[in-house]
């Protein structure tokens, strides 16, 4: 017998087939796809607020995207800020993974980019760029490194009138001091010494891709992007791209020491987030204080131990 969505697309927790998920969440239309995963847009049952829940097949993981998947549950669970989406639930059964995320409300960042084709103006640049920034600097304190920092990873939310970082796949912990081997992330927004697979130093490579991310929102469009892979990797090693005239000295200066070479030479996050070009008085800081706990967090299960829930397939 088939299993009919109602009208709003929500699957009943009575006929969804997965036990463990189907007494706590109606499951609705599918919202995201990956190698292993699919996230699907879910009502929880006693609530009824609306979440994302990000399902993980378990049978197809190699050793490699078991890592992957353990560090983003560990991270996830570890990280809880304003600007960062929010970990719900870790739901295990015999072959799936379910994490239940926070659902953002108004799209991501790189379709908004792509709305406006000349970029953002800079005061909305700074609003949005300083609370990514934020966050990072959040987690890096946490000795978590992202890894994959782009505008397709920063999502609106609307009502509570903030952005918030997902999308915690590639992200590890890092000791300060030591180096990471691991070469991963978007070619279009990885540092050099990650695509050249030298070691390196975890902050430097999420600080080089907030530079890229801060050309996209004033420029409308990526530094290094050419005809193909291989001229864009040219063009990232070289650190070649164009500034428009029309920016302000301040944001050309920032985006300049962020988008350098030489990892060392990079500003360090409590150095961008007392750069001129960010200075507060241009703007109302992001309404942290209207960030109130959910009330699906008071229903959830208790958490349950991520490390057993990536390695446990049966």
């Amino acid at each position: 017998m088939s299993i009919a969505p109602d009208p709003d697309g929500f699957y009943s927790h009575r006929d969804y087939p997965d036990s463990k998920i189907a007494g706590l969440y109606d499951m609705g239309r599918t919202i995201g796809r990956g190698h292993f995963a699919v996230v699907k847009i879910a009502k929880h049952v006693f609530t009824g607020e609306t979440v994302a829940v990000k399902v993980i097949d378990k049978m197809k993981l190699d050793e490699v995207s078991r890592d992957h998947m353990f560090q983003e549950v560990v991270c996830m669970k570890l990280v809880q800020h304003p600007n960062v989406v929010r970990l719900y639930d870790v739901i295990d059964t015999s072959t799936k993974l379910y994490l239940v995320l926070e659902l953002g409300d108004g799209g991501d960042l790189y379709d908004f980019i792509t709305k406006h084709e000349s970029g953002l103006n800079e005061d909305l640049s700074k609003r949005l760029f300083r609370q990514i920034v934020t966050a990072i600097s959040y987690c890096h304190r946490l000795h978590v490194v992202h890894r994959d920092l782009k505008p397709e990873n920063v999502v609106f939310f609307e009502k509570l009138g903030i952005v918030k970082l997902t999308d915690f796949g590639f992200s590890n912990k890092f000791t300060p001091g030591s180096t990471l081997n691991t070469a991963c992330g978007s070619l279009a927004y990885s540092a050099p010494e990650i695509l050249l697979g030298n070691p390196y130093d975890a902050p430097k490579v999420d600080i080089w891709s907030l530079g890229v991310i801060l050309y996209m929102l004033v420029c409308g469009s990526l530094p290094f992007q050419e005809r193909n892979d291989s001229e864009t990797l040219a063009k990232i090693m070289d650190c070649e791209y164009r500034l428009p005239m029309r920016l302000s000295s301040e944001c050309k200066n920032l985006i300049s020491r962020l988008l350098v070479r030489d990892p060392d030479q990079r500003p360090t996050l409590d150095d961008i987030l007392n750069d001129v070009w960010l200075a507060l008085d241009a703007f109302d800081d992001h309404p942290i204080d209207m960030y109130s706990e959910p009330l699906i967090s008071r229903y959830v299960a208790p958490p349950i131990n991520p490390q057993s829930a990536l390695l446990s397939t049966n």
